[in-house]
């Protein structure tokens, strides 16, 4: 059961009230998961700093939905599949794209595979990838310093994904249209 509140910039923990001030000026409002991080400032803090990181990198707004729907995916979050669903046609992902990475397939497109597959095989491998699994990576145009990019991606990921666990927080009408249930 949710023991959580979807805080409003009114109640949420003085420590929270300036990130959340920032992210609706920044969004143009405040995403209930986000919300509900405000119970801690140090998450709901964190986790914007970690996010602008992560978005000022070196991956399109394309690649950084791909990368954030496939670890969504592998976390079985639905809040932030719906979420990185609704985003990522905003950012251009093909609607072929973001079915296979819902239904647990690679992209068809090969840099968007290759980055979904590398994003993968290092959470299930706890970052443990083989030679093969990095050159793939690497053969298909990215960089060392992208594949650390992807470690990024992943801690900003199961920052949002383990908060929505513990947070179980309500989808948005506006993500509603993404909706997502995992099977356990």
């Amino acid at each position: 059961m949710n023991q959580f509140l979807v805080h409003s910039i009114e109640t949420a923990p003085e420590g929270s009230k300036e990130t959340l001030k920032n992210v609706k000026q920044n969004l143009g409002g405040i995403p209930n998961l986000a919300a509900a991080m405000a119970e801690s400032p140090s998450l709901v803090k964190g986790f914007f700093a970690l996010r602008s990181i992560y978005t000022s990198g070196t991956f399109s707004d394309a690649e950084i939905q791909v990368l954030s729907l496939t670890n969504a995916m592998a976390n079985r979050c639905e809040w932030c599949v719906a979420f990185h669903s609704f985003f990522g046609v905003k950012a251009g992902v093909s609607s072929s794209t973001i079915e296979r990475l819902r239904n647990g397939q690679l992209p068809e497109e090969p840099r968007l595979q290759a980055l979904s597959r590398f994003s993968s095989a290092l959470i299930e491998a706890k970052g443990r990838v083989s030679e093969q699994e990095f050159n793939a990576f690497l053969n298909s145009g990215f960089t060392k310093a992208q594949a650390l990019e992807v470690v990024v991606g992943i801690a900003f990921s199961t920052m949002a994904n383990f908060a929505e666990h513990l947070t179980q927080v309500p989808l948005e009408a506006m993500f509603a249209e993404h909706r997502f249930a995992t099977v356990y």
